[in-house]
């Protein structure tokens, strides 16, 4: 079914001058945008925004080169000094928050306030790094010999290579960069191809930082970091190069099968953020106005193309007939278009594939006896290369065919329960293992979904959704989410080498466990 709507002719072609203008004031030079292979796209109106110069194999593998190079000097600045350019780097982006959020909005399709939260979470994960640069700390360890020492140490790992993805465009750099940077390492990231200009309008953020931190006598090496601009060759460039010896993949899972055994042949580390499956659970005792926010939010948020975004509900049976009303009510009524105009909720989807994405899901959904309400395609005068959707609630009766994948758009499918030890395992039956959720004002089962008998993904919640993770947790999933672990606590040491230390301040040598080796 297709819906057409009408909106004020004009909206949708400014888009390209005013991207232009926004990239202006973040001090990227037009050259790095005109005249290039790489087109960059508004989802808004499909209209094109710019043509990115891409980089070539060689001048990627020489780029590389000099950032292991760069590593060698960075690695010997202090930490604390090091911190001082992410500082920077935090002053930059508060002085240029509304022109960046607004440039994510243009290229992303975010709702207004997700562009301005999205570089509201780069603000904040600078701030948590530069205090963590002074709290690298390692242990001293209580060992069985006499007069000896025994203590850890964590060290510069290396040049961190960082493959983001289209979604949240400049955020996932800054989780990775901000933490790489205190670390002592210099970092390489390749962007998603959808959204190149957030990323040029983000080095150039960088560099200011950088300039003042020379500037004000500090020491930073060329080449501290580069961002790479290709498609998948690219890359693959990145992740197969002995001098990367640390790759963070944000993507889908079938990019994480490629990208993990490929660092793992050459025996270095990953961090991946793969796909997510995610679910919430609506007990008796929910508070179910707090519930129908969350639920709302979570599924429909950011068109539904979060990692984190809702796709299964399962919905206890005493309350299922009070509750799946209302939230279709909420899917009928919420504002559907330009993600730049005030009171807008939902925007586009990325693309074209995204919406054939999710086509294809509710078709599947259908066949397997699902009702699906909503997921209609609506036009707007001038957009017709832009794919807006009205979200989707499905109905179904069993976690079956598409409700065992993730599809990256709005969908949400609810279930109604009855049991709660068997909706536990129903929620865990899937193979991603990335956020998950439970309303209920039962302590007992709020207790029990957060045990080791409970969800068994990488982020549990109460009476919250699974969406919306702040910067102080470390995110990240199980399964085939990845296991890697990004952003606070302690995922900083993925970006350091440890070495365990033993000194002995005695005259003598003995030796663990008792062994006696002695010679003449």
């Amino acid at each position: 079914m297709t819906t057409t709507t009408q909106i004020p002719t004009g909206i949708a072609k400014s888009l390209a001058g005013e991207a232009d203008q926004l990239l202006s004031k973040l001090n990227v030079k037009r050259s790095r945008y005109t005249g290039g292979k790489l087109i960059a796209r508004s989802p808004i109106s499909g209209e094109i925004t710019g043509h990115v110069n891409e980089i070539g194999t060689g001048d990627a593998q020489t780029a590389i080169d000099k950032a292991h190079a760069a590593f060698l000097e960075w690695r010997l600045v202090p930490a604390p000094k090091r911190g001082e350019l992410v500082r920077l780097l935090g002053e930059e982006l508060r002085a240029n928050k509304q022109a960046l959020g607004r440039l994510v909005s243009i290229e992303a399709g975010k709702i207004a306030s997700e562009g301005l939260g999205e570089v509201q979470e780069m603000i904040d994960i600078c701030d948590f790094a530069v205090g963590l640069s002074r709290q690298l700390y390692g242990l001293t360890i209580a060992t069985e010999r006499s007069e000896h020492r025994m203590m850890e140490s964590w060290h510069p790992l290396g040049v961190t290579g960082i493959i983001s993805a289209f979604n949240f465009p400049v955020a996932v750099w800054s989780w990775n960069a901000a933490l790489a940077l205190i670390c002592g390492n210099s970092i390489v990231w390749k962007p998603s191809e959808k959204t190149p200009l957030t990323a040029l309008a983000t080095e150039a953020l960088f560099d200011r930082a950088l300039e003042r931190f020379r500037a004000e006598g500090g020491r930073a090496p060329d080449a501290l970091s580069a961002v790479l601009f290709g498609g998948r060759e690219i890359g693959e460039i990145l992740v197969d190069h002995p001098k990367v010896p640390l790759v963070s993949a944000t993507g889908s899972t079938a990019m994480g099968r490629v990208v993990g055994p490929r660092l793992a042949k050459r025996f270095a580390r990953a961090i991946l953020e793969l796909g997510g499956n995610n679910a919430a659970i609506v007990a008796p005792t929910a508070d179910l106005d707090l519930t129908l926010r969350g639920v709302a939010f979570a599924a429909m948020g950011t068109a539904g193309q979060r990692c984190t975004t809702l796709r299964r509900l399962f919905v206890h049976e005493s309350v299922y007939d009070r509750f799946v009303p209302r939230l279709k009510r909420a899917y009928e009524s919420v504002t559907v278009g330009d993600p730049l105009k005030e009171g807008t909720l939902v925007g586009p989807l990325i693309d074209g594939a995204a919406y054939a994405s999710m086509q294809k899901a509710l078709s599947e959904a259908r066949a397997v006896g699902g009702a699906v309400f909503g997921g209609e395609r609506i036009l707007f005068d001038g957009t017709d290369e832009a794919y807006y959707v009205r979200p989707s609630l499905v109905e179904i009766t069993g976690q079956v065919g598409p409700v065992e994948h993730e599809t990256f758009a709005p969908i949400l499918y609810v279930i109604k329960y009855r049991d709660f030890e068997a909706v536990l395992d129903l929620h865990n039956a899937v193979p991603q293992g990335l956020s998950s959720s439970i309303f209920t004002n039962d302590l007992r089962e709020a207790e029990a979904f957060l045990s080791v008998a409970g969800s068994d993904c990488g982020i549990a919640n109460v009476n919250i959704g699974p969406s919306g993770a702040e910067i102080g947790g470390a995110f990240g999933g199980e399964k085939e989410t990845g296991g890697g672990r990004e952003s606070g606590s302690d995922s900083w040491k993925a970006y350091m080498r440890r070495a365990t230390n033993t000194i002995n301040f005695g005259r003598t040598l003995p030796l663990a466990q008792g062994v006696k080796f002695d010679v003449a």
